[in-house]
């Protein structure tokens, strides 16, 4: 591999033009200027990959490119009408053209013919990205920082194919890989593993406690870890506990790579600013700023589902659908050219919910799991998803009945959604009461991302966008709660439905609420989230009938309390037990981990008699070899 592009060159013929080859991460990109051989290259491209195993993508060289003006004017000529409002941004450095577009299908055109038209009048290469339902301002600031560090992006890319593809850095004197547990070993929060071989240093998430004031954090002084040697970041998904303390490392003076979906990098960045904003309005310093998140995602290499991809010389990545929140993922590692593979799965939900499909199960190679055992006890069997919806309809009626307001604290990704879809569905079908639906801030703007991908959604949810354009984040029952004013007005007004975060009443917006609310005995709170130990949340499940917020603000809780967990995007122990027996092929050994030490303790002891593999419920800080 030490010459790969050498070797690539030698098959291309010398008419082809080739003026410049390098690395985009794992992927090999040519640039010609021949105008003719980058309209049509007669099979050479697909003989390349063929033989070498690796994607080879094909540019024209910026020399050949129409200037940008009469190229815009060309693309809005070419996409009909009905694709709806375009936009339109130029990435000169790699010659590439990102038309963003309402209706992306009506755009790309029947058999990518409209594309192929662009190409060949403008010599751009042109990628089309669908444009938000709701305008998501985060992901316009995502796609501006990508634009305007196209050059860093360029260079950045290439650096890491180099390190994939120069050959070992590292001294080889055995093979080995073993796994570090920095943070979630016997506890919810602040996940964080490191994974090792001869060659590579791997970080699998990192993230923050939020309900652990005393050690929120992963621990990143063990001896082990070292930021100088990290080659990459692989996330599983956005949320706090997994991803707040990412940008944290690249303050540190981390350069390299973050591997993960689309949605993830957009929700993670909406979610690591927000956790500043959070602390900032506790009046404590945030240990990272809104430049570090930047970085973060200038740094970001986003792969789709069952898209493989090399990360380091021995190491090879594919994301699978996690079921969790939208675009998380079940991470697979195939290490040392088949010495072994491990699947990381982060969060996962082994049920088709009312958004996401159920977590996949099939891979093709498979000998260490790393699962979560969240809800891994005995009595994790939570009621299933239709019972918590009849019981919400309930518990909203009774409420609007008796005046009061019921408010739901969620997390900003994944439950909050869930929960939209399944009320517009109730109201829709007039199974439930027409009622005011707000939305606070955040959950607004993950909601607004959502729409942007919506092929990550269940079939349901699919059809129910693409064939009968009835998009259900788009229902006027919801309402858009922006700032203090409108907040004011939604608590001074009559019944309704508050979504709300955080999901463990531990800050944001939710906690707000819940002052004012929770001394009124017509309002109802619908905890839809894991709890976690000492959160408010917590407290009011395990009966406190007075909260504490400081020594002029003691609020009795009189509100009626309802815990509804069918809606979970965890799997039940019932249902992380069929994950397992479902694996296919079979693994050789499964690690617990993202959970309480009771749950993580049981459930390896119980999946060890049902299907006879070695498993293990580590601790923070212990280190496992796996090979």
């Amino acid at each position: 591999m030490v010459n790969i592009l050498k070797e690539v060159l030698k098959d291309v013929p010398e008419s082809a033009d080739i003026s410049d080859s390098g690395f985009e991460g794992a992927n090999i990109v040519l640039y010609t200027k021949n105008k003719e051989f980058f309209l049509n290259n007669n099979g050479t491209l697909k003989e390349i990959v063929d033989k070498i195993k690796k994607r080879v993508e094909l540019r024209p060289d910026p020399s050949i490119i129409l200037d940008e003006e009469k190229a815009e004017e060309i693309i809005r000529k070419e996409i009909p009408s009905e694709a709806g409002e375009i936009e339109i941004n130029f990435d000169h450095q790699r010659s590439i053209v990102v038309i963003e577009a309402e209706k992306p299908g009506i755009a790309i055109g029947k058999g990518g013919e409209v594309l192929k038209s662009i190409k060949e009048k403008t010599f751009w290469v042109p990628i089309v990205k669908r444009k938000p339902a709701i305008r998501s301002i985060i992901i316009e600031k995502i796609r501006k920082v990508l634009f305007e560090n196209d050059d860093y992006r360029k260079k950045f890319l290439d650096k890491v194919g180099h390190r994939i593809y120069d050959g070992w850095i590292r001294e080889k004197k055995d093979e080995w890989v073993r796994l570090s547990f920095l943070g979630a070993a016997r506890q919810v929060g602040r996940s964080c593993f490191l994974l090792q071989t001869p060659e590579s240093r791997i970080l699998l998430d990192c993230g923050v406690d939020v309900s652990n004031d005393k050690e929120p954090f992963p621990y990143l002084d063990a001896p082990e870890f070292d930021i100088e040697e990290l080659d990459a970041i692989i996330l599983s998904h956005p949320h706090t506990d997994h991803a707040a303390l990412i940008p944290y490392l690249y303050k540190m003076g981390y350069k390299g790579p973050i591997y993960c979906t689309e949605p993830t990098r957009d929700i993670a960045a909406l979610l690591c600013l927000d956790y500043i904003g959070i602390a900032n309005k506790e009046n404590k310093k945030s240990i990272y700023s809104s430049t570090d998140i930047k970085e973060m995602v200038k740094h970001s290499i986003t792969l789709n589902y069952e898209e493989v991809t090399d990360v380091t010389p021995d190491v090879r990545l594919t994301f699978y659908n996690a079921g969790h929140v939208l675009g998380s993922s079940l991470v697979h590692l195939h290490i040392g050219n088949g010495l072994h593979n491990l699947l990381y799965c982060g969060d996962l939900n082994y049920e088709t919910s009312n958004l996401l499909s159920s977590a996949n199960t099939r891979f093709p190679r498979l000998e260490t799991v790393m699962i979560e055992a969240t809800y891994g006890g005995k009595d994790d069997n939570p009621p299933a998803r239709k019972e918590s919806e009849e019981e919400l309809v309930k518990i909203v009626k009774e409420t609007v009945e008796r005046k009061g307001k019921v408010l739901i604290p969620v997390l900003g990704v994944g439950r909050a959604q869930e929960v939209m879809v399944i009320i517009e569905k109730l109201i829709r079908s007039g199974q439930m009461e027409k009622v005011p639906i707000y939305v606070q801030g955040l959950v607004w703007d993950i909601t607004a991302i959502h729409t942007a991908y919506p092929d990550y959604f269940n079939n349901i949810v699919k059809k129910l966008i693409f064939h009968r354009d009835q998009n259900p984040f788009l229902s006027d029952v919801f309402k858009h709660i922006a700032g203090q004013k409108e907040m004011k007005e939604v608590l001074e007004g009559g019944p309704c439905v508050i979504l709300a975060t955080s999901g463990m009443l531990n800050a944001g917006a939710s906690v707000e609420y819940f002052k004012e609310l929770a001394s009124d005995e017509r309002n109802s709170i619908v905890l839809v989230s894991y709890q976690g130990p000492g959160s408010i949340g917590r407290r009011i499940q395990n009966g406190e009938k007075e909260i504490t917020f400081d020594t002029n603000n003691v609020v009795p809780v009189n509100m009626s309390i309802h815990t509804l967990s069918g809606f979970s995007g965890h799997s039940s122990r019932k249902q992380l037990l069929n994950f397992v027996h479902r694996l296919d092929p079979k693994p050789k050994k499964i690690i617990l981990v993202h959970g309480e030490s009771s749950k993580c303790l049981d459930l390896a002891s119980t999946i060890h008699k049902l299907e006879r593999i070695e498993t293990v419920a580590p601790k923070n800080l212990e280190v496992i070899r796996i090979r």
